[in-house]
């Protein structure tokens, strides 16, 4: 019998860490190519109102990240009491920017702005954050593809994909604030992404022996031995999960450095769709020009 704690331990670590900076590799490699190729590099604008430290400091670290792989960032900081009208034609003024290929609202808004009359203002061919309308819509109906899914779903993905956990014929709980009867459920799941927002709610035994764990929650609780005075924890108890999950992700360190990286690669998938989608415009003008000089020489020759 295993005596040690660690060998008591039997889950996989997901380290959303590693496989970020695996994303951000391939992503910097593909702007590269797009930037020698086309002479054109993605774009995203980040608009921020006010001055909340936590909102500032996540779009900093959007910043440096879109700096690490080649991706152009557009900073818009707003006044706390910007009018709503302002706001919306900062972001109509974006949907027509050539070079820029996505546009992020951080959130929360101030209270006196409606945050979906904004979203919705957002072209659907620059949402790199996956909330409009039409976006989501797609993403519920079987059989249509969304242009952009919301980049911390899409991370869980492939968090899951990247650690070779098939999700076919698998059943999967997604355990939020508002799942009832959460234990008997999550103790059926062979996948679990759990996101309710409660620290260390779900226990080792609520947990299906081998079953893949993805934690989105992200908790500060109390820790007098740490400089802050807080440390972080998910929505799952990381101790007692390892000793029967399959798999798990810890928190911080694994779906958080993947919404990053997913809104990194919304906007490079925006900017080769576009790209793309001028390539062919230009082909097609020159098709037309020469069927206009064929037929030109045809008629001059009858």
């Amino acid at each position: 019998m295993a005596s040690s704690e660690e060998e008591q331990k039997k889950a996989t670590i997901i380290d959303g860490k590693a496989i970020a900076h695996t994303i951000r590799s391939e992503i910097a490699s593909e702007v590269q190519q797009l930037s020698t190729k086309h002479g054109k590099v993605p774009g995203l604008a980040v608009i921020i109102v006010g001055s909340r430290k936590d909102s500032q400091s996540y779009v900093n670290m959007k910043r440096k990240a879109c700096a690490e792989v080649g991706i152009k960032s557009y900073d818009i900081n707003l006044p706390e009491k910007v009018p709503e009208a302002e706001l919306i034609q900062k972001v109509q003024e974006l949907n027509a920017h050539p070079d820029i290929h996505g546009i992020l609202v951080q959130l929360p808004l101030p209270a006196h702005i409606n945050e979906e009359n904004v979203l919705n203002e957002i072209s659907i061919e620059k949402d790199v954050d996956g909330f409009h309308p039409l976006n989501i819509g797609k993403l519920g109906m079987k059989g249509r593809d969304p242009l952009f899914q919301p980049c911390t779903p899409k991370g869980c993905l492939e968090l899951l994909s990247r650690s070779g956990i098939s999700v076919k014929s698998k059943r999967a709980v997604v355990h939020s604030m508002h799942t009832t009867d959460s234990e008997s459920i999550i103790r059926e799941a062979d996948i679990i992404i759990a996101a309710a927002g409660q620290a260390n709610m779900i226990k080792g035994d609520w947990i299906k022996p081998g079953a893949a764990v993805i934690d989105v929650g992200t908790n500060a609780v109390d820790d007098p031995s740490r400089k802050s005075g807080y440390r972080l924890v998910g929505d799952v108890d990381f101790e007692q999960a390892c000793k029967v999950a399959g798999w798990v992700t810890p928190v911080p360190g694994g779906v958080g450095p993947m919404t990053v990286a997913m809104l990194l690669k919304n906007t490079l998938d925006g900017a080769k769709r576009k790209i793309e989608r001028e390539r062919i415009s230009y082909l097609l003008l020159e098709l037309n020009h020469v069927s206009q000089i064929l037929t030109e020489v045809v008629l001059d020759n009858m």
